[in-house]
This record gives C-alpha cells, sequence and structure tokens, in this order.
C-alpha cells in the first residue's frame, strides 16, 4: 500500500497558507517534495515538517532556527538531540516573549495615562476655554498623580 501524498494545494488548505509560502519553505531547504513531473508531491513527513513550520512561526522562531531544530530529526539517537535543542530554544523564546510582555504592559499602562491626561484636558479646555495651558495642566496632573 502507498504511502498517503499531498499536493501543494492539499496544504495550501489545509495549512491556511499560500502555494507561494509553501514554495518559499521548499527554497529554502525545509520541505523536500518529491516530484511527478512538473507537480509536487508531498509525503506525510513533508505535511509533518510544514506543521513544525507555522507552529514555530507562530511562536516566533526564525527560519534557521527552525531548520535547525527539524533538521535534527534525523540523527538516529531517538530524537533527544533535537528535544534539547528544542528545549533551550523555547526557553530562550519564552523568556524573550515574557521581556516583551512586560514592555507591553508598560506601555498600556502608560499610554492609558496618558489618554487620561489628554482627555480630561481636552473636557478642561472645551468647558473653559483656553485659560488654562496644556503644560500647567500636565504638572498639576503629574503632582496629584505622584501623591496617590
Amino acid at each position: 500500500m502507498s504511502e498517503k501524498t499531498y499536493t501543494i494545494t492539499d496544504l495550501a488548505h489545509e495549512f491556511k497558507v499560500t502555494a507561494r509560502a509553501i514554495r518559499f519553505y521548499e527554497d529554502k531547504g525545509l520541505l523536500h517534495p518529491s516530484r511527478n513531473g512538473m507537480m509536487r508531491v508531498y509525503a506525510k513527513r513533508d505535511r509533518a515538517r510544514l506543521q513544525l513550520i507555522l507552529r514555530g512561526k507562530r511562536l516566533g522562531f526564525s527560519l534557521l532556527e527552525i531548520r535547525e531544530m527539524i533538521d535534527l530529526y534525523d540523527l538516529g539517537d531517538n530524537r533527544i538531540e533535537q528535544l534539547t535543542v528544542t528545549l533551550k530554544r523555547s526557553r530562550e523564546r519564552l523568556s524573550a516573549l515574557e521581556l516583551q510582555r512586560q514592555d507591553i504592559e508598560e506601555a498600556i499602562i502608560q499610554l492609558k495615562q496618558d489618554v487620561r491626561i489628554l482627555d480630561d484636558f481636552l473636557k478642561l479646555a472645551r468647558d473653559r476655554g483656553a485659560s488654562v495651558s496644556f503644560k500647567e495642566f500636565v504638572q498639576g496632573r503629574v503632582q496629584e498623580l505622584a501623591k496617590r
């Protein structure tokens, strides 16, 4: 019984990517389809590799990192080296993402504060006209926030 194969269209539909993206991964040496005339024929192995490539990209790994991790599958060591490298890279990526999350949370806090100040100033300016300068208003708000 022959192994199940996939066309580029099959994989593109299944993984919701373009055929161009799949050809790009092939050009980068990440996928190795066979040929039936001019048609690319992807094996179960190619499908699994594409799944890993897309997961790696979603998690923020570079194509070089992804290639390193999936190419280690063939070492014949029961995947120990592949899993060791993947664990190391995953820990590094997790650490980077946690730092990014902290930066994002701090930026959100700052932006919320800025939006409140701008909103309050614009309400005051509309009610009282131009009697208060923005600089004085902000200095007053910063002092208020510092007291809290």
